[in-house]
């Protein structure tokens, strides 16, 4: 089972569904962020089927977050991340130090409106020399800070500016098209993360240019964790998204090109699939698309 935001072949409004065996029933949320607002075994039980049924091949998916739901990403939580973090960086200190600093690295990522999905491009910085996708695990919180859900996340970043000074982090992971999540949220009763497996494929020209395996076995903290730094000094009352990093970094000499296509895969959570794009014009029209969902349609053309 999986929870999803989509537009109906013909329709305007978005609607919150749930998607099993090719079908997708709305429930009786307006919103994601409305569902978020709910404590766990609330939310477990609004997930009922509100509606008739329609076919899933036949909607148009939205990315499963919206309202005041925002999407955080944690950094360096991986030991391969580490030492791409330290090979890249000019301060290599500082990422051997968080590492195992009782203090985790969080970051703001995106808000809702700025987040493709599946299918819709991501996008790497016009003035960056050395672009990275970073397939994570992502984290669904309710208000309350309790997982609820998982879905993939694609935290597509620029080693090079990283790497000149970490204090340009916020420049080398916040930027239109730089967040890509699943269409599909995996219910956290229905997942056991403990041993994952995450791959990434990225394909140039119809060959591999890249790929990676993990797990989040090798992850360096819990989720447990990670969530609750974010939420200790923050309140999230439509529930937050979290990243939990990366453990799949390519070597320097790698970088995404305009035209690839990266394709993520976690284990029991779901898949993403995004090309790529060069700068920020296109994407200009995830400026209307949260208001007007079909301009997400020209978005992917």
């Amino acid at each position: 089972m999986e929870i999803v935001r989509y537009v109906e072949q013909g329709g305007t409004q978005p609607k919150v569904g749930v998607r099993r065996e090719g079908k997708i029933a709305p429930v009786r949320y307006g919103s994601v962020a409305e569902l978020l607002q709910e404590p766990l075994d609330a939310l477990r039980a609004g997930l009922e089927p509100a509606g008739p049924e329609v076919d899933a091949a036949t909607v148009t998916y939205l990315p499963p977050v919206d309202g005041r739901t925002e999407v955080w990403a944690s950094g360096v939580t991986y030991e391969r991340s580490r030492a791409g973090r330290v090979e890249e960086s000019v301060q290599a200190s500082v990422y051997e130090l968080v590492y195992d600093a009782p203090r985790p690295e969080l970051f703001l990522k995106s808000v809702a409106w700025r987040v493709v999905t599946d299918g819709e491009p991501v996008a790497v910085r016009a003035d960056s020399e050395v672009d990275v996708p970073e397939p994570e695990l992502a984290v669904v919180a309710n208000s309350a800070g309790e997982i609820v859900g998982y879905t993939v996340c694609n935290d597509v970043s620029s080693r090079s500016i990283e790497g000149e000074n970490p204090l340009y982090i916020p420049q080398a992971k916040i930027f239109s098209g730089c967040c890509a999540l699943a269409t599909g949220i995996r219910p956290a009763w229905e997942v056991d993360t403990a041993d994952l497996a995450i791959t990434m494929k990225v394909v140039r020209d119809g060959a591999t240019a890249f790929e990676g395996e993990t797990s989040t076995a090798r992850l360096h903290r819990t989720l447990e964790e990670l969530v609750q730094v974010l939420y200790a000094p923050t309140d999230f009352p439509d529930g937050a998204i979290l990243s939990t990093g990366t453990g799949i970094v390519p070597e320097l000499s790698f970088s995404l090109a305009e035209g690839d296509v990266v394709e993520i895969d976690i284990a029991q959570v779901g898949t993403l699939t995004n090309p790529v794009v060069r700068g920020r014009e296109p994407l200009a029209w995830l400026v209307d698309a949260y208001e007007r969902p079909a301009a997400r349609r020209k978005g992917q053309q």
